[in-house]
């Protein structure tokens, strides 16, 4: 058992937090909503702090998952944030998606105090934070990710260190060109196949064996053809990551050009009030009433 603190209760970080005390993990949780840290102690015990220093004061693990890149410099080196309080030899965890810059800052600050620090982006969505699947893409000094990864494990079914400071959120960049890519396909490829009078969850069945078979296709495009979007990941946060891996494209000279055109896509939806749509709501932007 380590004594933790979780920084962000948003929908990945309540139940992730969740798992450390069901590891056996002493957890106290710090959310800028109060009542939201009230209610997850409510239902799993633990303690609540009052701000971000507080609830790390005591801890030999601070996790973070909060919201972009000025929300992880507010709780790490903004005022009362988690590096006011650890101790040197704690690991500072980051779980939100946010730039490499960043990482590299707080990397930084953190090495400045003898905290580790590993930046560990998340991928495997609400459902995965709840059942304790996610994959974890790391990055940062080994010897800081060893003592980090078994604890990790409470809420991670892959959980890997992809280099140096900042390689876990280039990695995340990686999966969410991927994403956008394979979901822009799919919808077209279920459209195409509603307009043939196919039976979407025929065709799905047959195909997701092949080489065409992906985790989107298995379990996004029934929903997709149903016009289902109102849960996952919301495009509001996609188009932030998109934003986020573009920008360091034009910085290592990288050339992406399909995702800037499903940002684009991205855009429109949210201009037409659908931001808190699940990323696969791109095959609304192909229906008769988009």
């Amino acid at each position: 058992m380590t004594t933790c603190a979780f920084i962000g209760l948003g929908v990945m970080g309540y139940p992730m937090a969740g798992h450390l005390v069901a590891a056996g993990h002493e957890v106290t949780v710090y959310n800028r909503t109060a009542s939201r840290a009230e209610d997850w102690v409510a239902e799993h015990g633990g303690t609540a702090a009052e701000t971000p220093a507080g609830a790390a004061a005591d801890a030999e693990f601070v996790f973070l998952c909060v919201g972009d890149d000025p929300d992880v410099l507010a709780v790490t080196t903004g005022e009362s944030g988690v590096l006011e309080s650890m101790a040197k030899g704690t690991v500072l965890v980051d779980h939100t998606t946010a730039s490499a810059d960043v990482a590299r800052a707080v990397h930084a600050a953190a090495a400045g105090q003898g905290v580790g620090f590993v930046d560990a982006p998340i991928s495997g969505g609400q459902a995965g934070a709840e059942n304790g699947v996610l994959t974890v893409m790391c990055g940062g000094d080994q010897v800081d990710f060893d003592r980090a990864a078994p604890v990790i494990d409470a809420y991670s079914r892959a959980c890997n260190l992809l280099g140096g400071p900042s390689s876990g959120q280039l990695t995340k960049m990686v999966n969410q060109i991927a994403i956008a890519g394979l979901l822009q396909g799919l919808s077209e490829a279920v459209n195409f196949a509603q307009s043939a009078g196919l039976d979407v969850g025929q065709v799905v069945a047959t195909i997701s064996k092949g080489a065409a078979g992906s985790w989107q296709m298995e379990n996004r495009a029934e929903t997709m053809a149903a016009g289902k979007f109102d849960y996952g990941f919301a495009l509001d946060w996609m188009r932030k990551d998109l934003r986020i891996a573009m920008e360091e494209a034009g910085r290592v000279g990288a050339s992406l050009p399909l995702t800037a055109m499903i940002d684009q896509f991205y855009a429109r939806l949210q201009a037409q009030g659908h931001g808190r749509w699940d990323t696969s709501t791109l095959i609304h932007l192909l229906s008769d009433e988009a």
